[in-house]
Formats: structure tokens, C-alpha cells, sequence
């Protein structure tokens, strides 16, 4: 498994040149030859996984600090690398058609690729931590994605607010990991999922289930996160399809799928995973039967599915984790068809509004025939398997343990509008005949590359539909990693007449009403529309936007003012508030070295002459004096070493210190008289701040050579100084042995400042020797 990531990075970095050198056309069927590849490895492990196998594979990543990179392919994470590579096959080939002119296609190639690879990674990753790392990677490579044509401005806009939502999700996960890992003892997935009483009973179990909620429900576009997807549509449409049919936006619905043995079947995960994906259900539904634009209606419409996956998930029963399976499989064979299509209409015609079109099915009669039964499985009818997974999902939310109601009105609210939207998609485009104005742009057929992925898509959802038996092996295989136990899907196209049925044939006429009316239920909701433009939460979020550069703008302006004496004062007192915080925190552990019994008198004389040579630097109006009084600090610094055995150090300060005084006095006419430029509170405020600062670090000092907690290291060095280094100058066998290669490093930065200075002499004589 390691390996099958990696290779999809590995042809990700080849893609750019590859695709130099072959015709654009066929790039996108050789490229698709890899994700198929994938896909057969994968679904040779079917029959095993079905059994109720499970693959682990495991190699060392961090060992200092026990991180693994873990993988683990169960029913679960099979499902979805099945629909990752499956799908992933036919957007690449309909890449290769859709946008074959396109200058950057090899980049656009790449970032495919590595997007597959990233989301292969997330779920099969076994260890907490790859799966973050592969989880951002994810949030990355779509924020790329999104803003593949990132010379227009609205691209950038809609890449950064995704990624900003995202991003910040997914920092919220980060901490719910650490302290899932550091509760369950382990980083390891399939030792957490056995622990679901110790979790569930830790103290710290609903923070760690309120911050991965968090970055599930930002990735998977959950209210009020929901507003960042729709707008993600500024990306190419195989970016659109590939995002919302099988990969980034199902990442959040995985990560719950995923980790609910552990942290589900309580309370708090059934109303917080219930509630939000209700909402978010009936708001994507709601939005997207009143919206025109094509990809905007199926992004909302995805935005729906997601709802009502978390909300199944949050039920958590056996029936409501097969049906959650069930819609997951059928949601990703419809939209992903869909938007191709939607895909298709514009290669073909250039329009990109529902109102734009109408009598295409003449045109366009294979996209016509995929488009309207794509449309019945969103719509939930026979015999698709949309049908199925709905019939499902409608009989599990009235079996759940709490809010059945709720769920029950939110779920035929739902479907009602789901079949406006479907009609919408699969008569509207096709069969709808009007004055229109003329099409965009000129027709052009589409040709098989683009119309490969669309068909297939809805053959399988019809085979599905009339042969439930073929996915159920799958899918049991997936609800019982999801369950945490062995369970058994039993699909069937017919159930007899039951309240489920009932309640679908309800929801058809009602939406079909509203599909015939489907102009004046815009008009009604159109003050809904005005009021979240004002007070919604892309609204919302727009305003913490700007806030947050205002915020910016002002701490710019107090901060990073230009004044250097403001920026020492707060570096120094931020360092003065850690250091005294740091030893108020231990003060019974620390003790004060304040023993002078042992000094003589001559170093008395010294600290008395370094004590006055700094206030005389610091008071004297004269250059010489200064000049003079920095000289007498560093020759008493250089005596000082002298008297603590440390010659080689005082030799290097007494030619320190020599050249900077002849370098000071050679300069010392042409330096600028000195000046009052500070009021006089404000010099002693600078002071009181330099005794400040002094004192806490002569505290510290003190403190740090009177308090041991280990060993001290400095005998080591003089017992192996003459066997390992061959010196008896200590020092010197530190720097050069011991510490050789940061003695080494030392000397690059020094070179490197001595050529920097001489370039700087060099150019200051015009190059003149």
C-alpha cells in the first residue's frame, strides 16, 4: 500500500514532461492506465476484505518519537480507493478531451495525480498522524486545483476561501488527533477503534470530539462551512467532478465513517452529527432547487448528500450505516456523472445556465440518455440504484434511536426537493423547447473520450439498481468497518409497499408540482436569498475576512512601526515575562548561587571597571569617550577570560576589540554628532527597561549555576578530550572534534559575511582595486 501511494506522487512528477511529448488528446488515456492499474489491485482484494480480512502494513517514519507510516485496507477504505481510482480513470480521460488545447494541461495532468495519491493516502493510512499529513495534503493539492486558472480573480478568491476553511478545519483536527492518540495510548487506528470505553469514559473525550467534528465538518462542507464548495465551481469541471463525486469533499464523511466504532453510539454523536447533517441536508437541497447555474445546482446538491451522509452516520444503527454506504456508492456514480455532463454542455455549446439551454436532446442524444438517468438516481426512482440507496436511507432515519421525527420531516423534505432538482437536470437541458437566445458559442460534437465516463457511470447505477447483489458484498464489507462489527447488507429493488414508499411517492408529486412551478418558487425565495447575502454565513465569513485585515493593518501600525528601541522593548519584555513566568512556576526546585566568599579582590576591581566602563559608554556626549569606554568594556571582558583559564577566548577578544576601536577611530569624523532624539521621560524609561532586563537575566544566570537536574557534561569532555581528540586544549577539542560540524557552519556564515562585505567594498569603488 505504501507503495501504491507513493507511485502516484512519483507519476505525478513525471506527468509535466510525459505530456510534452505525446499528443494532448491521448495524454489523458495514458494517465488513466494508472488509476485502472490501482483499481484491479484494489478489487482483487474484494473477495478477502468480504471475509472479513483485514490488510496491514506498517514501516518506521519519526522513531525518535514512535510514528509509524501505518496502513490499513479493511471494507471501508476499500470502498473508497475503489471509487478513488475508478472514478479518477474516467476524469483523467475526460481531462485529456475536455480541456486538450489548454497551455498548462500538463500541470493541471500533475495535480491530479497527486491529488489521487493524497486521498489514496488519507484512507488507507493506519497511523493518526500520516492520515493528517495526507489530509492536508489534500486541502493543498485542491486549493491548487480550485485555482488552476489563477490568472482570474474570482479563481483565486474561491481557492483561498476553501482553503482558509479548510485549512483552519483542519488545524482543529490536528489537536482532536493528538488527543485521541494521547486518550486511546496509541496512534495507531485499528488499536483505537477497540477502545471505545476508555475513550468515551476519558475526561477529555468531548474536546477531542468537538475539534474533530470541526475539521470533518469544514472538510466535507457541513453548515455553516457549506458556502466554501459552491463556490470551489471556479475550478475546470474535471476538477468538479473528480472533488465531488469520490475524493476531497468525502474526506470528512470518511473520517467519521471511520471513527465511529470509537467515538460513536453516545449522545453527543448522534445530536451533533444528526442535527448538523439534517440542516446541511435540507439547506443544500433548498439552495440548489433555486439556483440556475448547472454546476452551482449539482454543487449544492452535493452539499445536500453530505448532509445526509453525516446525518446517517451520526444515527449510527446498523441500517443507517448500510444506507449511509448505500448513498455514498450511489452519490458518486450520479454526480460524478453529472458533471461531466454539465461538463459536456459547455464543451458543446458554451452554456453554463439552465435558462441558456433547452432542446439539446436532438444534438446531444447519448449525453441526453445519460443525463436523465443520472437524473432518476438523484431523484431516488426506480430502477436506479439511487433508488435503492434512498428507500434505504428513509427507512433508517425512522428507526433512529432519537429525533426519528425530525429526521423523518428533514429526509421527505429533502427528497421532495431532490426531485425538482432532478427534473431540473434530466428534462430541462433536454426537452424543454423555447425561444432562447443563441447558444454561446458554436456546437461541437463531444466525441467518446468525454462521453465515456458519463455512460459507464450510468450504466453501472442502472446495473446496480436492477442487480443490488453486485455491490452488496462491498458494501457490508464497509458498514461492518464503519460498525465496528460484522454486518450484512440485503439491497433489494423491491420491498413491498411500506412507509418508505409511501412517503417517495409523496416527495415525486410534490416535487414534480414544484418542478412545474419552478420559476415562481424562485420568486418566493428570493427574500430568503437577500436575507443570507446580509447576514448569512458567506456573509459571515466575508466580514471576519476583512476584520482580520484591519487587525492586521493596526497591529502593523503599533508593532512594526519602524522604531527600533519599540521593537527591543517588547522582544525583551516578552522574554522577561516567559523567563520570570518559567521560574515562578519551579521556585521551590531553584536555588540562587549569592555565596561571594571566594571572591577576590582584584575581581571586584574588574566587575567594578566593567560596571563603570558600561555607564560611561552609555552617559558620555563625547565620540572619543565612547569610543574609550567600550574599549575599556572589552580589554576588562578579555581579562576576564584570562583569569578563568581561557586564554584562546581572551586572545580573540583582545583583536576583537582592537579592531573595532581602530575601525571606530578611523571612522570616528565622519560619524554623525550625537544627538538628544528622546525626550527625557523616555531615557529613563530605556533604563528602567535595561535594569530590567539585566537583572532577570542575572537572576537567571545565578539560578541556572547554582540548580543541577543532570550531571555536569563538562567532565565527559575532559576525560575523553586526550583519547578521542588527541588535545589538551579542551575548548579547542570541542569546537574542532566534539562540536566539528558546528564549528563548520560558524565558519560558512563567516565566509559568507566576508564576501558579502567585500562585494559591498567592490561595488562602493565601482570595482576599482
Amino acid at each position: 500500500m505504501l507503495l501504491t501511494v507513493l507511485s502516484g506522487f512519483f507519476v505525478a512528477a513525471l506527468a509535466p514532461l510525459v505530456h510534452r511529448h505525446i499528443p494532448p488528446r491521448h495524454s489523458g488515456l495514458l494517465f488513466a492506465l494508472f488509476p485502472a492499474c490501482l483499481f484491479f489491485y484494489f478489487a482483487q482484494q474484494l473477495p478477502a476484505i468480504s471475509a472479513g480480512a483485514m490488510l496491514l502494513e506498517s514501516q518506521p517514519w519519526v522513531a525518535g518519537l514512535d510514528i509509524r507510516l501505518s496502513f490499513m485496507l479493511d471494507g471501508l477504505s476499500l470502498l473508497f480507493a475503489l471509487l478513488i481510482t475508478g472514478i479518477g480513470t474516467f476524469i483523467l480521460i475526460y481531462t485529456g478531451r475536455y480541456l486538450g488545447d489548454h497551455p498548462a494541461l500538463g500541470r493541471l495532468y500533475a495535480l491530479l495525480l497527486c491529488f489521487m495519491a493524497s486521498m489514496l493516502g488519507l484512507v488507507l493510512s493506519d497511523n493518526l498522524i500520516g492520515l493528517f499529513v495526507f489530509w492536508e495534503l489534500t486541502s493543498i493539492t485542491s486549493y491548487l486545483l480550485i485555482g488552476f486558472n489563477h490568472e482570474d480573480a474570482k479563481t483565486r478568491a474561491a481557492a483561498l476561501q476553501g482553503f482558509f476553511i479548510t485549512a483552519g478545519g483542519g488545524l482543529a483536527l490536528m489537536t482532536g488527533l493528538i488527543l485521541l492518540g494521547l486518550a486511546g495510548g496509541s496512534f495507531e487506528l485499528s488499536q483505537l477503534l477497540s477502545e471505545r470505553e476508555a475513550l468515551q469514559a476519558h475526561p477529555l473525550f468531548l474536546p477531542m470530539l468537538l475539534l474533530i467534528l470541526v475539521g470533518a465538518f469544514t472538510k466535507s462542507a457541513q453548515y455553516p462551512f457549506h458556502f466554501w464548495l459552491p463556490n470551489a465551481m471556479a475550478a475546470p469541471t474535471p476538477v468538479s467532478a473528480y472533488l465531488h463525486s469520490a475524493t476531497m469533499v468525502k474526506a470528512g464523511v470518511y473520517l467519521l465513517a471511520r471513527l465511529q466504532p470509537a467515538l460513536g453510539g453516545n449522545d453527543a454523536w448522534l445530536w451533533l452529527l444528526g442535527l448538523t447533517g439534517a440542516i446541511t441536508m435540507l439547506m443544500g437541497v433548498y439552495l440548489a432547487s433555486r439556483t440556475t447555474g448547472i454546476k452551482q445546482m449539482l454543487a449544492y446538491s452535493t452539499v445536500m448528500a453530505l448532509g445526509t451522509l453525516t446525518m446517517l452516520i451520526g444515527i449510527g444503527t446498523e441500517q443507517a450505516l448500510i444506507a449511509a454506504m448505500a448513498f455514498l456508492l450511489a452519490h458518486a456514480l450520479y454526480k460524478g456523472a453529472l458533471f461531466m455532463i454539465a461538463g459536456v454542455i459547455d464543451f458543446s455549446t458554451g452554456a453554463k445556465d439552465f435558462l441558456q439551454t433547452g432542446g439539446l436532446a436532438r444534438q446531444l442524444p447519448i449525453t441526453a440518455a445519460a443525463a436523465v438517468g443520472t437524473a432518476l438516481s438523484l431523484a431516488g426512482l426506480a430502477p436506479m440504484f439511487g433508488f435503492i440507496a434512498k428507500e434505504t436511507m428513509l427507512e433508517s432515519v425512522m428507526g433512529a434511536p432519537a429525533l426519528a421525527v425530525v429526521f423523518s420531516v428533514a429526509a421527505f423534505l429533502s427528497a421532495t426537493l431532490g426531485i425538482t432538482i432532478a427534473l431540473v437536470v434530466g428534462i430541462w437541458p433536454w426537452f424543454i423547447r423555447r425561444d432562447m437566445p443563441e447558444l454561446p458559442t458554436a456546437f461541437r460534437s463531444p466525441g467518446p473520450a468525454l462521453l465515456a465516463g458519463p455512460v459507464v457511470l450510468a450504466l453501472l447505477g442502472l446495473g446496480f439498481g436492477l442487480l443490488p447483489a453486485l455491490p452488496e458484498q462491498a458494501l457490508s464489507a464497509a458498514a461492518s468497518a464503519a460498525a465496528g462489527h460484522a454486518v450484512v447488507a440485503e439491497l433489494a429493488l423491491w420491498h413491498g409497499v411500506n412507509t418508505a414508499l409511501v412517503m417517495s411517492i409523496a416527495a415525486l408529486l410534490l416535487g414534480t408540482l414544484l418542478f412545474c412551478n419552478w420559476g415562481r418558487w424562485r420568486s418566493m425565495t428570493d427574500a430568503g436569498e437577500r436575507f443570507a447575502r446580509r447576514l448569512g454565513p458567506e456573509r459571515l465569513y466575508a466580514m471576519g475576512m476583512e476584520a482580520l485585515v484591519r487587525f492586521s493593518a493596526w497591529q502593523t501600525r503599533v508593532l512594526q512601526n519602524g522604531y527600533l528601541r519599540y521593537y527591543l522593548m517588547t522582544t525583551l519584555g516578552t522574554m522577561v515575562v516567559l523567563v520570570m513566568a518559567a521560574l515562578s512556576m519551579n521556585l521551590s526546585g531553584i536555588r540562587i548561587a549569592m555565596d561571594f566568599s571566594g571572591v577576590a579582590f582584584y575581581e571586584y576591581v574588574i566587575a567594578a571597571v566593567l560596571a563603570a566602563s558600561s555607564i560611561a559608554a552609555v552617559l558620555t556626549n563625547e565620540r572619543l569617550g565612547a569610543v574609550a569606554a567600550l574599549g575599556a568594556l572589552g580589554f576588562t571582558v578579555a581579562l576576564t577570560y584570562v583569569m578563568f583559564s581561557a586564554p584562546d577566548l581572551a586572545i580573540t577578544q583582545v583583536l576583537v576589540e582592537t579592531l573595532t576601536v581602530i575601525l571606530l577611530v578611523l571612522v570616528l569624523f565622519r560619524l554623525p554628532g550625537f544627538l538628544k532624539l528622546s525626550s527625557r521621560p523616555l531615557r529613563l524609561l530605556d533604563a528602567l527597561t535595561a535594569v530590567i532586563v539585566g537583572g532577570t537575566f542575572t537572576v537567571l544566570i545565578l539560578a541556572v549555576t547554582a540548580t543541577r537536574y543532570f550531571p555536569s557534561i563538562s567532565q565527559y569532555f575532559v576525560e575523553h578530550a586526550v583519547s578521542d581528540g588527541f588535545g589538551r586544549n579542551i575548548v579547542n577539542v570541542i569546537l574542532v572534534d566534539f562540536r566539528g560540524l558546528d564549528t563548520l557552519g560558524e565558519i560558512a556564515v563567516l565566509s559568507l559575511a566576508a564576501i558579502g562585505i567585500f562585494a559591498m567594498l567592490k561595488l562602493r569603488s565601482g570595482g576599482q582595486e
